[in-house]
């Protein structure tokens, strides 16, 4: 079944692997990411008709470019824009509310929608926009040239090392050599790529032009495992080397000295110095490419004696210098939200997986200490805790089918240390509790992740006849959103045939509703096994059974990218709770992780799920640029309101976000804790109208399209 159908495509213009140009109908202009599965359309007046055109036209890098004739363009939604003249020098900037005109003269417009865009335009140019659309017009009708880059990133090579930690220094020098640039723009997520993929071997072989930049920067620390990984981030954001040495510690070609520490007190001084290295980046670009007002920077140049402009001009070494001059206590309060921290066993065996963890700047420990868990509870202990919170409603279950009582997961449990990051995560032998686990074999699925035309599809299955309420209600979430096209499969009651053919076929998700046992998917005539497949079409998953775990895991195994399982026997109706919130999140363009941590806050079943794979995966893009929640507390005099924002693979840590608010000139960091504003009823509802967004209103999760106003939920007090 097909929702929110574009129409007919007109006309294709295929100018590069990743991103397509096409125009729908007479006025609609769609442009796809063919392997970050995004899409953005805009209507242009007159009537288009598209031409290649030369990439090179542009100030900055694009994939695709196309021309045409037009005298305006609408926007159904609200994106930054940045306009510079000829020079390159920036003249305008808007958002949400926007009046500007600018005079007749050659502009490089950029969009950022979530295909970034550029505009090519000689005219004068006319930016306007409300708290839901913009309107960019040129007076008359004009040539215009439209340039389009996916935000796509692939490491440049593979390094193959054998398990010697000097090895692993040479690699870990190499990363560096990713970074766009070394100025503070590197703070941009779009100007990071990805970091070499590493390979284990007999030798250490380091392919050509995977040099480090010049960046004068050394950290030296003892050949192993325990301070290797936790640096790892940081090599990569100074572009620094690495050569052993007893003390650990950062040295310059200037003869600036800085001690890291030991034992504990190494990665804590390790994380808070890529942590303080960052803010201030993000505080100094403005002075460069992007000079727009920052939130951090007007809070933060009170309390630090730093040059900003000055600081813009010198090297990368220099600035590192003056940064840590500051004690990290003078900044911490100004430092957005970690996507990541990520709990990592110092062996060998986890080398692999540093490069996708470095691409997300996560912060790395090596676990001292944990939290062993020697089982799963028993079904009687969670219908106990279930019973706990609401009484069992005459004919509810569990989803395990009744063959098998015992647990059947392969790995002992472990609870990692909590942190204060957005997402947790642990790589090690263990099955972690309240965090998610990634696996090599899923970054690598995610990067081989093949270009795919068409809609984005989703594949629902239910096993079970008395689980039918959750299949109506993920149903009618899955491609509600009028802006973006979902084909949609539905599944009921099939065999294991059936489901083989379900998961060989490609699809961008599974939504699974029925029993799943230790052998295998619950199907009409028998058991189905995922292990038994030696390759699947599924790119992501949600397997909404008991114990489906290792199942999940297999699907991993075999090409998957991401997925949600479950660790124990779940009731059904928690299940169907958690199954219609994290439907509506994926379907809001929520990344895996934060999707579950959301749910959990409405969910008595929540810590019997976990993430698998690449946790930072969505299925749909944003609603409005990047996800986000709106927190809301009533106070005696007023309603606070806080904005929190997530990472996700193209908008990550770095990535500049502008809340709705009339009047507000501010743009702020993403995930920062300091975007909060005291709002009148009115204001809020107009905010809260323009999108699906879900709302922490005193700790309870609501949607934005439940509610008539704000005031509702004021009067259910």
């Amino acid at each position: 079944m097909s929702q929110n159908d574009p129409g007919v495509v007109a006309e294709q213009l295929d100018g590069s692997d990743s991103v397509r140009f096409d125009t729908i109908g007479n006025e609609t202009i769609q442009v796809s990411d063919r392997i970050e599965r995004r899409q953005y359309h805009f209507t242009a007046v007159p009537t288009v008709s598209l031409t290649t055109a030369d990439i090179t036209r542009f100030q900055f890098p694009v994939d695709n470019a196309v021309a045409t004739q037009i005298r305006s363009i609408n926007l159904s939604t609200v994106v930054s824009i940045c306009v510079r003249d000829d020079t390159g020098q920036m003249v305008a900037q808007t958002g949400h509310f926007a009046s500007e005109e600018l005079p007749a003269d050659t502009y490089s417009i950029e969009l950022c929608t979530p295909i970034k865009l550029y505009l090519r335009v000689t005219a004068p140019v006319t930016i306007s926009s409300t708290c839901a659309e913009t309107t960019v017009s040129f007076g008359s009708a004009t040539p215009v040239v439209i340039g389009a880059r996916s935000k796509h990133e692939r490491p440049a090579a593979t390094i193959t090392t054998t398990s010697d930690p000097h090895d692993l220094m040479a690699v870990m020098s190499t990363f560096g050599s990713a970074l766009k640039t070394t100025s503070p723009e590197r703070s941009y997520p779009t100007l990071r790529g990805h970091p070499p993929t590493i390979k284990r071997g007999d030798e250490l072989l380091i392919p050509s032009g995977l040099q480090p930049p010049n960046t004068g920067i050394t950290i030296e620390i003892p050949p192993d495992f325990k301070y290797l990984y936790p640096i790892a981030p940081l090599v990569y954001y100074l572009g620094a080397t690495v050569r052993p040495a007893d003390t650990p510690r950062i040295v310059t070609e200037t003869g600036f000295e800085y001690e890291l520490g030991d034992g504990l007190a190494f990665e804590q001084t390790i994380e808070e110095l890529l942590k303080q290295t960052f803010l201030l980046d993000c505080v100094t670009r403005t002075e460069g490419l992007y000079p727009v007002t920052l939130h951090e920077r007007s809070a933060i140049e009170s309390v630090v004696n730093l040059d900003f402009q000055t600081l813009y001009d010198e090297s990368i070494a220099s600035r590192l210098e003056q940064y840590l001059s500051i004690p990290y206590t003078v900044v911490e309060p100004y430092v957005p939200a970690w996507k990541l921290t990520t709990h990592i066993d110092p062996v060998p065996d986890s080398m692999e997986m540093l490069p996708f963890l470095v691409n997300d700047l996560a912060i790395l420990r090596t676990p001292t200490t944990t939290t062993p868990v020697s089982s799963k509870p028993t079904d009687s202990e969670i219908v106990a805790d279930f019973l706990r919170d609401k009484p069992l409603d005459a004919g509810e279950f569990t989803r395990h089918s009744g063959s098998s009582s015992a647990s059947h997961l392969s790995n002992s449990f472990v609870q990692p240390e909590t942190t204060d990051s957005l997402e947790q995560a642990w790589i090690g032998e263990e099955t972690p509790i309240g965090a998610s686990k990634p696996t090599l074999a899923a970054y690598q699925n995610r990067l081989d992740r093949a270009v795919m035309d068409g809609d984005i599809s989703i594949t629902v299955v239910c096993n079970d006849p008395q689980m039918v309420q959750e299949h109506a209600i993920v149903d009618a979430v899955y491609g509600s959103r009028a802006d973006l096209p979902f084909e949609i499969s539905l599944y009921q009651n099939l065999t294991c045939d059936g489901l083989r053919d379900v998961l060989v076929e490609d699809s961008d998700f599974l939504h699974y509703i029925g029993h799943i046992e230790t052998d295998g998917f619950r199907c009409t005539d028998g058991l189905f096994d995922v292990r038994s497949l030696s390759t699947t079409g599924i790119d992501s998953f949600f397997l909404n059974a008991c114990q489906s775990y290792d199942q999940g895991m297999a699907l991993l195994d075999a090409g998957a990218i991401a997925g949600i399982a479950t660790l124990t026997d779940v009731i059904n109706s928690g299940a169907v709770q958690i199954g219609s919130t994290i439907a509506k999140l994926l379907n809001s363009g929520f990344p895996f992780r934060p999707a579950l941590d959301i749910a959990r806050i409405d969910s008595v079943s929540g810590t019997d799920y976990i993430v698998i794979g690449d946790g930072g995966l969505t299925i749909a893009q944003p609603v409005s640029g990047i996800p986000i929640i709106f927190n809301i507390i009533e106070t005696e005099s007023c309603l606070d309101v806080s904005f929190e924002s997530y990472t996700t693979h193209t908008e990550g840590m770095g990535t500049l976000m502008s809340p709705g608010i009339k009047n507000n000139k501010k743009h702020y960091l993403s995930s920062t804790t300091g975007c909060k504003y005291q709002l009148d009823t009115p204001t809020i509802d107009s905010l809260l109208s323009t999108n699906e967004i879900p709302i922490l209103f005193n700790h309870q999760l609501y949607w934005s399209n439940d509610i008539n106003s704000i005031q509702d939920l004021t009067v259910q007090k």
